[in-house]
């Protein structure tokens, strides 16, 4: 139409046919026309406003020009010749559809679930009432639904009542661990509404708790008496929901996930829960990806509540990961798509996509620089470091340092901090941005510029 506005985008050859396919994609759903115009350079990130400014011819009917979001330096002299506003897209220009408020196709309804997060405080009676309200407060900002007591065997605990009591008056739903009747009692007349667990041991007491119980075998490893348990239950009107047990690996672990899908199979409509700190504690792993997994599992064979814990070091962020794996698995399954490219708070370790630009485009920059300040760059197992007098590169940033002959202090500790982020970048094969946070997916920290810091130092308040 003949009144919609023209927008310029500007690019480098490598990322032309990438951005035309993004913005053809785009296009039906724009209130304006797209314009590409491809400058005399590879790398589109190595590019300045005013390099921009010398080279660029602006098509008529042009309204607004739209830079890649790593182009860096001030934005005037294009401004000043062009007399256009002038912008700065995002860094990766897949998400230009989010950056113009279009949400991707993928997504649609995304963060949806229907898996309930049990997160267990163990040793309760250990603690004092301070750190076990605190732990909860902490499971529930993670996304826990339910605050579950861990009881110990050398019970009973006869002040779980009060306990139970301040984590409800906290607005917390709770379940109580034990096998012991009189916690079990004691926890459900303060409020607890789940007992985890009755078998043949305990279930005669469980009428007495007005709560709902997770009914287990009655020895590990089996289905021994689980019918038998189930069959009373009904009998006496107690809610329920099964847990087969999930063994560790080495220990049952195939054959336990067995038993899960013959108990789905044996009672398809009773709710099933599953108790996966029995593998995340247990297995020399970083939990994200069983955590995942285990929830993808229980996602298709409706599996609708999970038992976590978060003790052991490489698992403390187990309630973060399920919160978002319940999200991510429901969506795959609810829409029969691969759970791919969709949820990146689970990819901590290494990033989905290393961007590098080559030691050609590198050199090229160099010849560029007009200024002694360093530029630093993680690639191909190097680390690089550029000015106007020198292109350095080393694999450790140690004699790296060396080369560059930095002698005052603050500057040193500035590139040193850099040189250390860019090396475990290498290591761990992940996208180095000098002034940027690493992306630990869902535990990335952002980090403040050292330009930013030099513009705007902290107040003594502050610091």
């Amino acid at each position: 139409m003949a009144d919609r506005a023209h927008y310029l985008f500007v690019t480098g050859r490598l990322a032309e046919f990438a951005l035309r396919q993004v913005l053809d994609t785009m296009a039906p759903s724009l209130p304006f026309d797209c314009e590409v115009a491809v400058l005399p350079i590879s790398v589109a990130a190595l590019m300045t406003p005013a390099w921009v400014a010398r080279r660029l011819d602006i098509p008529q009917d042009i309204a607004r020009i739209i830079l890649p979001g790593q182009c860096r330096g001030d934005l005037a002299p294009l401004v000043e010749k062009t007399g256009l506003p002038v912008e700065r897209g995002p860094e990766d220009l897949r998400d230009l559809p989010k950056y113009f408020g279009h949400n991707d196709a993928r997504l649609a309804g995304y963060g949806a679930f229907d898996i309930e997060i049990l997160a267990e405080i163990n040793h309760a009676p250990k603690l004092d009432r301070a750190e076990l309200l605190a732990m909860a407060r902490q499971f529930a900002d993670e996304g826990a639904d339910r605050i579950d007591v861990g009881c110990d065997p050398d019970g009973p605990w006869l002040g779980v009542g009060e306990a139970v009591s301040a984590l409800r008056d906290l607005g917390l739903r709770v379940s109580i661990d034990t096998f012991d009747p009189v916690e079990a009692r004691l926890a459900t007349t303060a409020g607890a509404d789940l007992v985890l667990s009755v078998n043949a041991s305990n279930r005669a007491h469980a009428a007495d708790w007005g709560a709902e119980v997770v009914a287990i075998p009655d020895n590990p490893g089996s289905l021994d008496g689980l019918e038998e348990t189930i069959a009373f239950l009904e009998n006496a009107g107690v809610p329920y929901r099964i847990d087969p047990i999930l063994e560790p690996i080495g220990f049952g672990f195939a054959r336990s996930l067995g038993r899960y899908l013959e108990v789905r199979k044996q009672f398809p409509n009773a709710p099933v829960m599953m108790g996966i700190g029995n593998l995340t504690e247990l297995t020399d792993v970083d939990s994200a990806g069983v955590n995942t997994l285990l929830i993808g599992f229980c996602q298709e064979v409706g599996i609708r509540s999970v038992l976590t814990t978060a003790v052991i070091n490489w698992a403390r962020s187990s309630v973060r990961e399920i919160d978002r794996a319940r999200r991510l698995a429901y969506h795959a399954v609810q829409n029969r798509r691969l759970p791919k490219h969709v949820e990146p708070g689970l990819i901590m370790l290494r990033d989905p996509k290393v961007a590098r630009f080559g030691l050609e485009n590198l050199q090229e920059l160099a010849r560029r620089i007009k200024d002694p300040n360093w530029r630093l760059f993680a690639e191909d197992g190097l680390l690089y470091a550029l000015n106007n007098t020198s292109f350095l590169g080393d694999t450790d940033p140690f004699l790296l340092f060396e080369k560059m002959g930095v002698t005052d202090p603050s500057h040193a500790f500035y590139l040193g901090f850099e040189l250390m982020k860019a090396k475990t970048a290498l290591l761990l094969s992940k996208n180095y941005r000098q002034d940027q946070a690493l992306d630990w997916g869902m535990l990335t920290e952002l980090e403040i510029s050292h330009r930013d810091r030099k513009k705007n130092p902290p107040s003594e308040a502050e610091s």
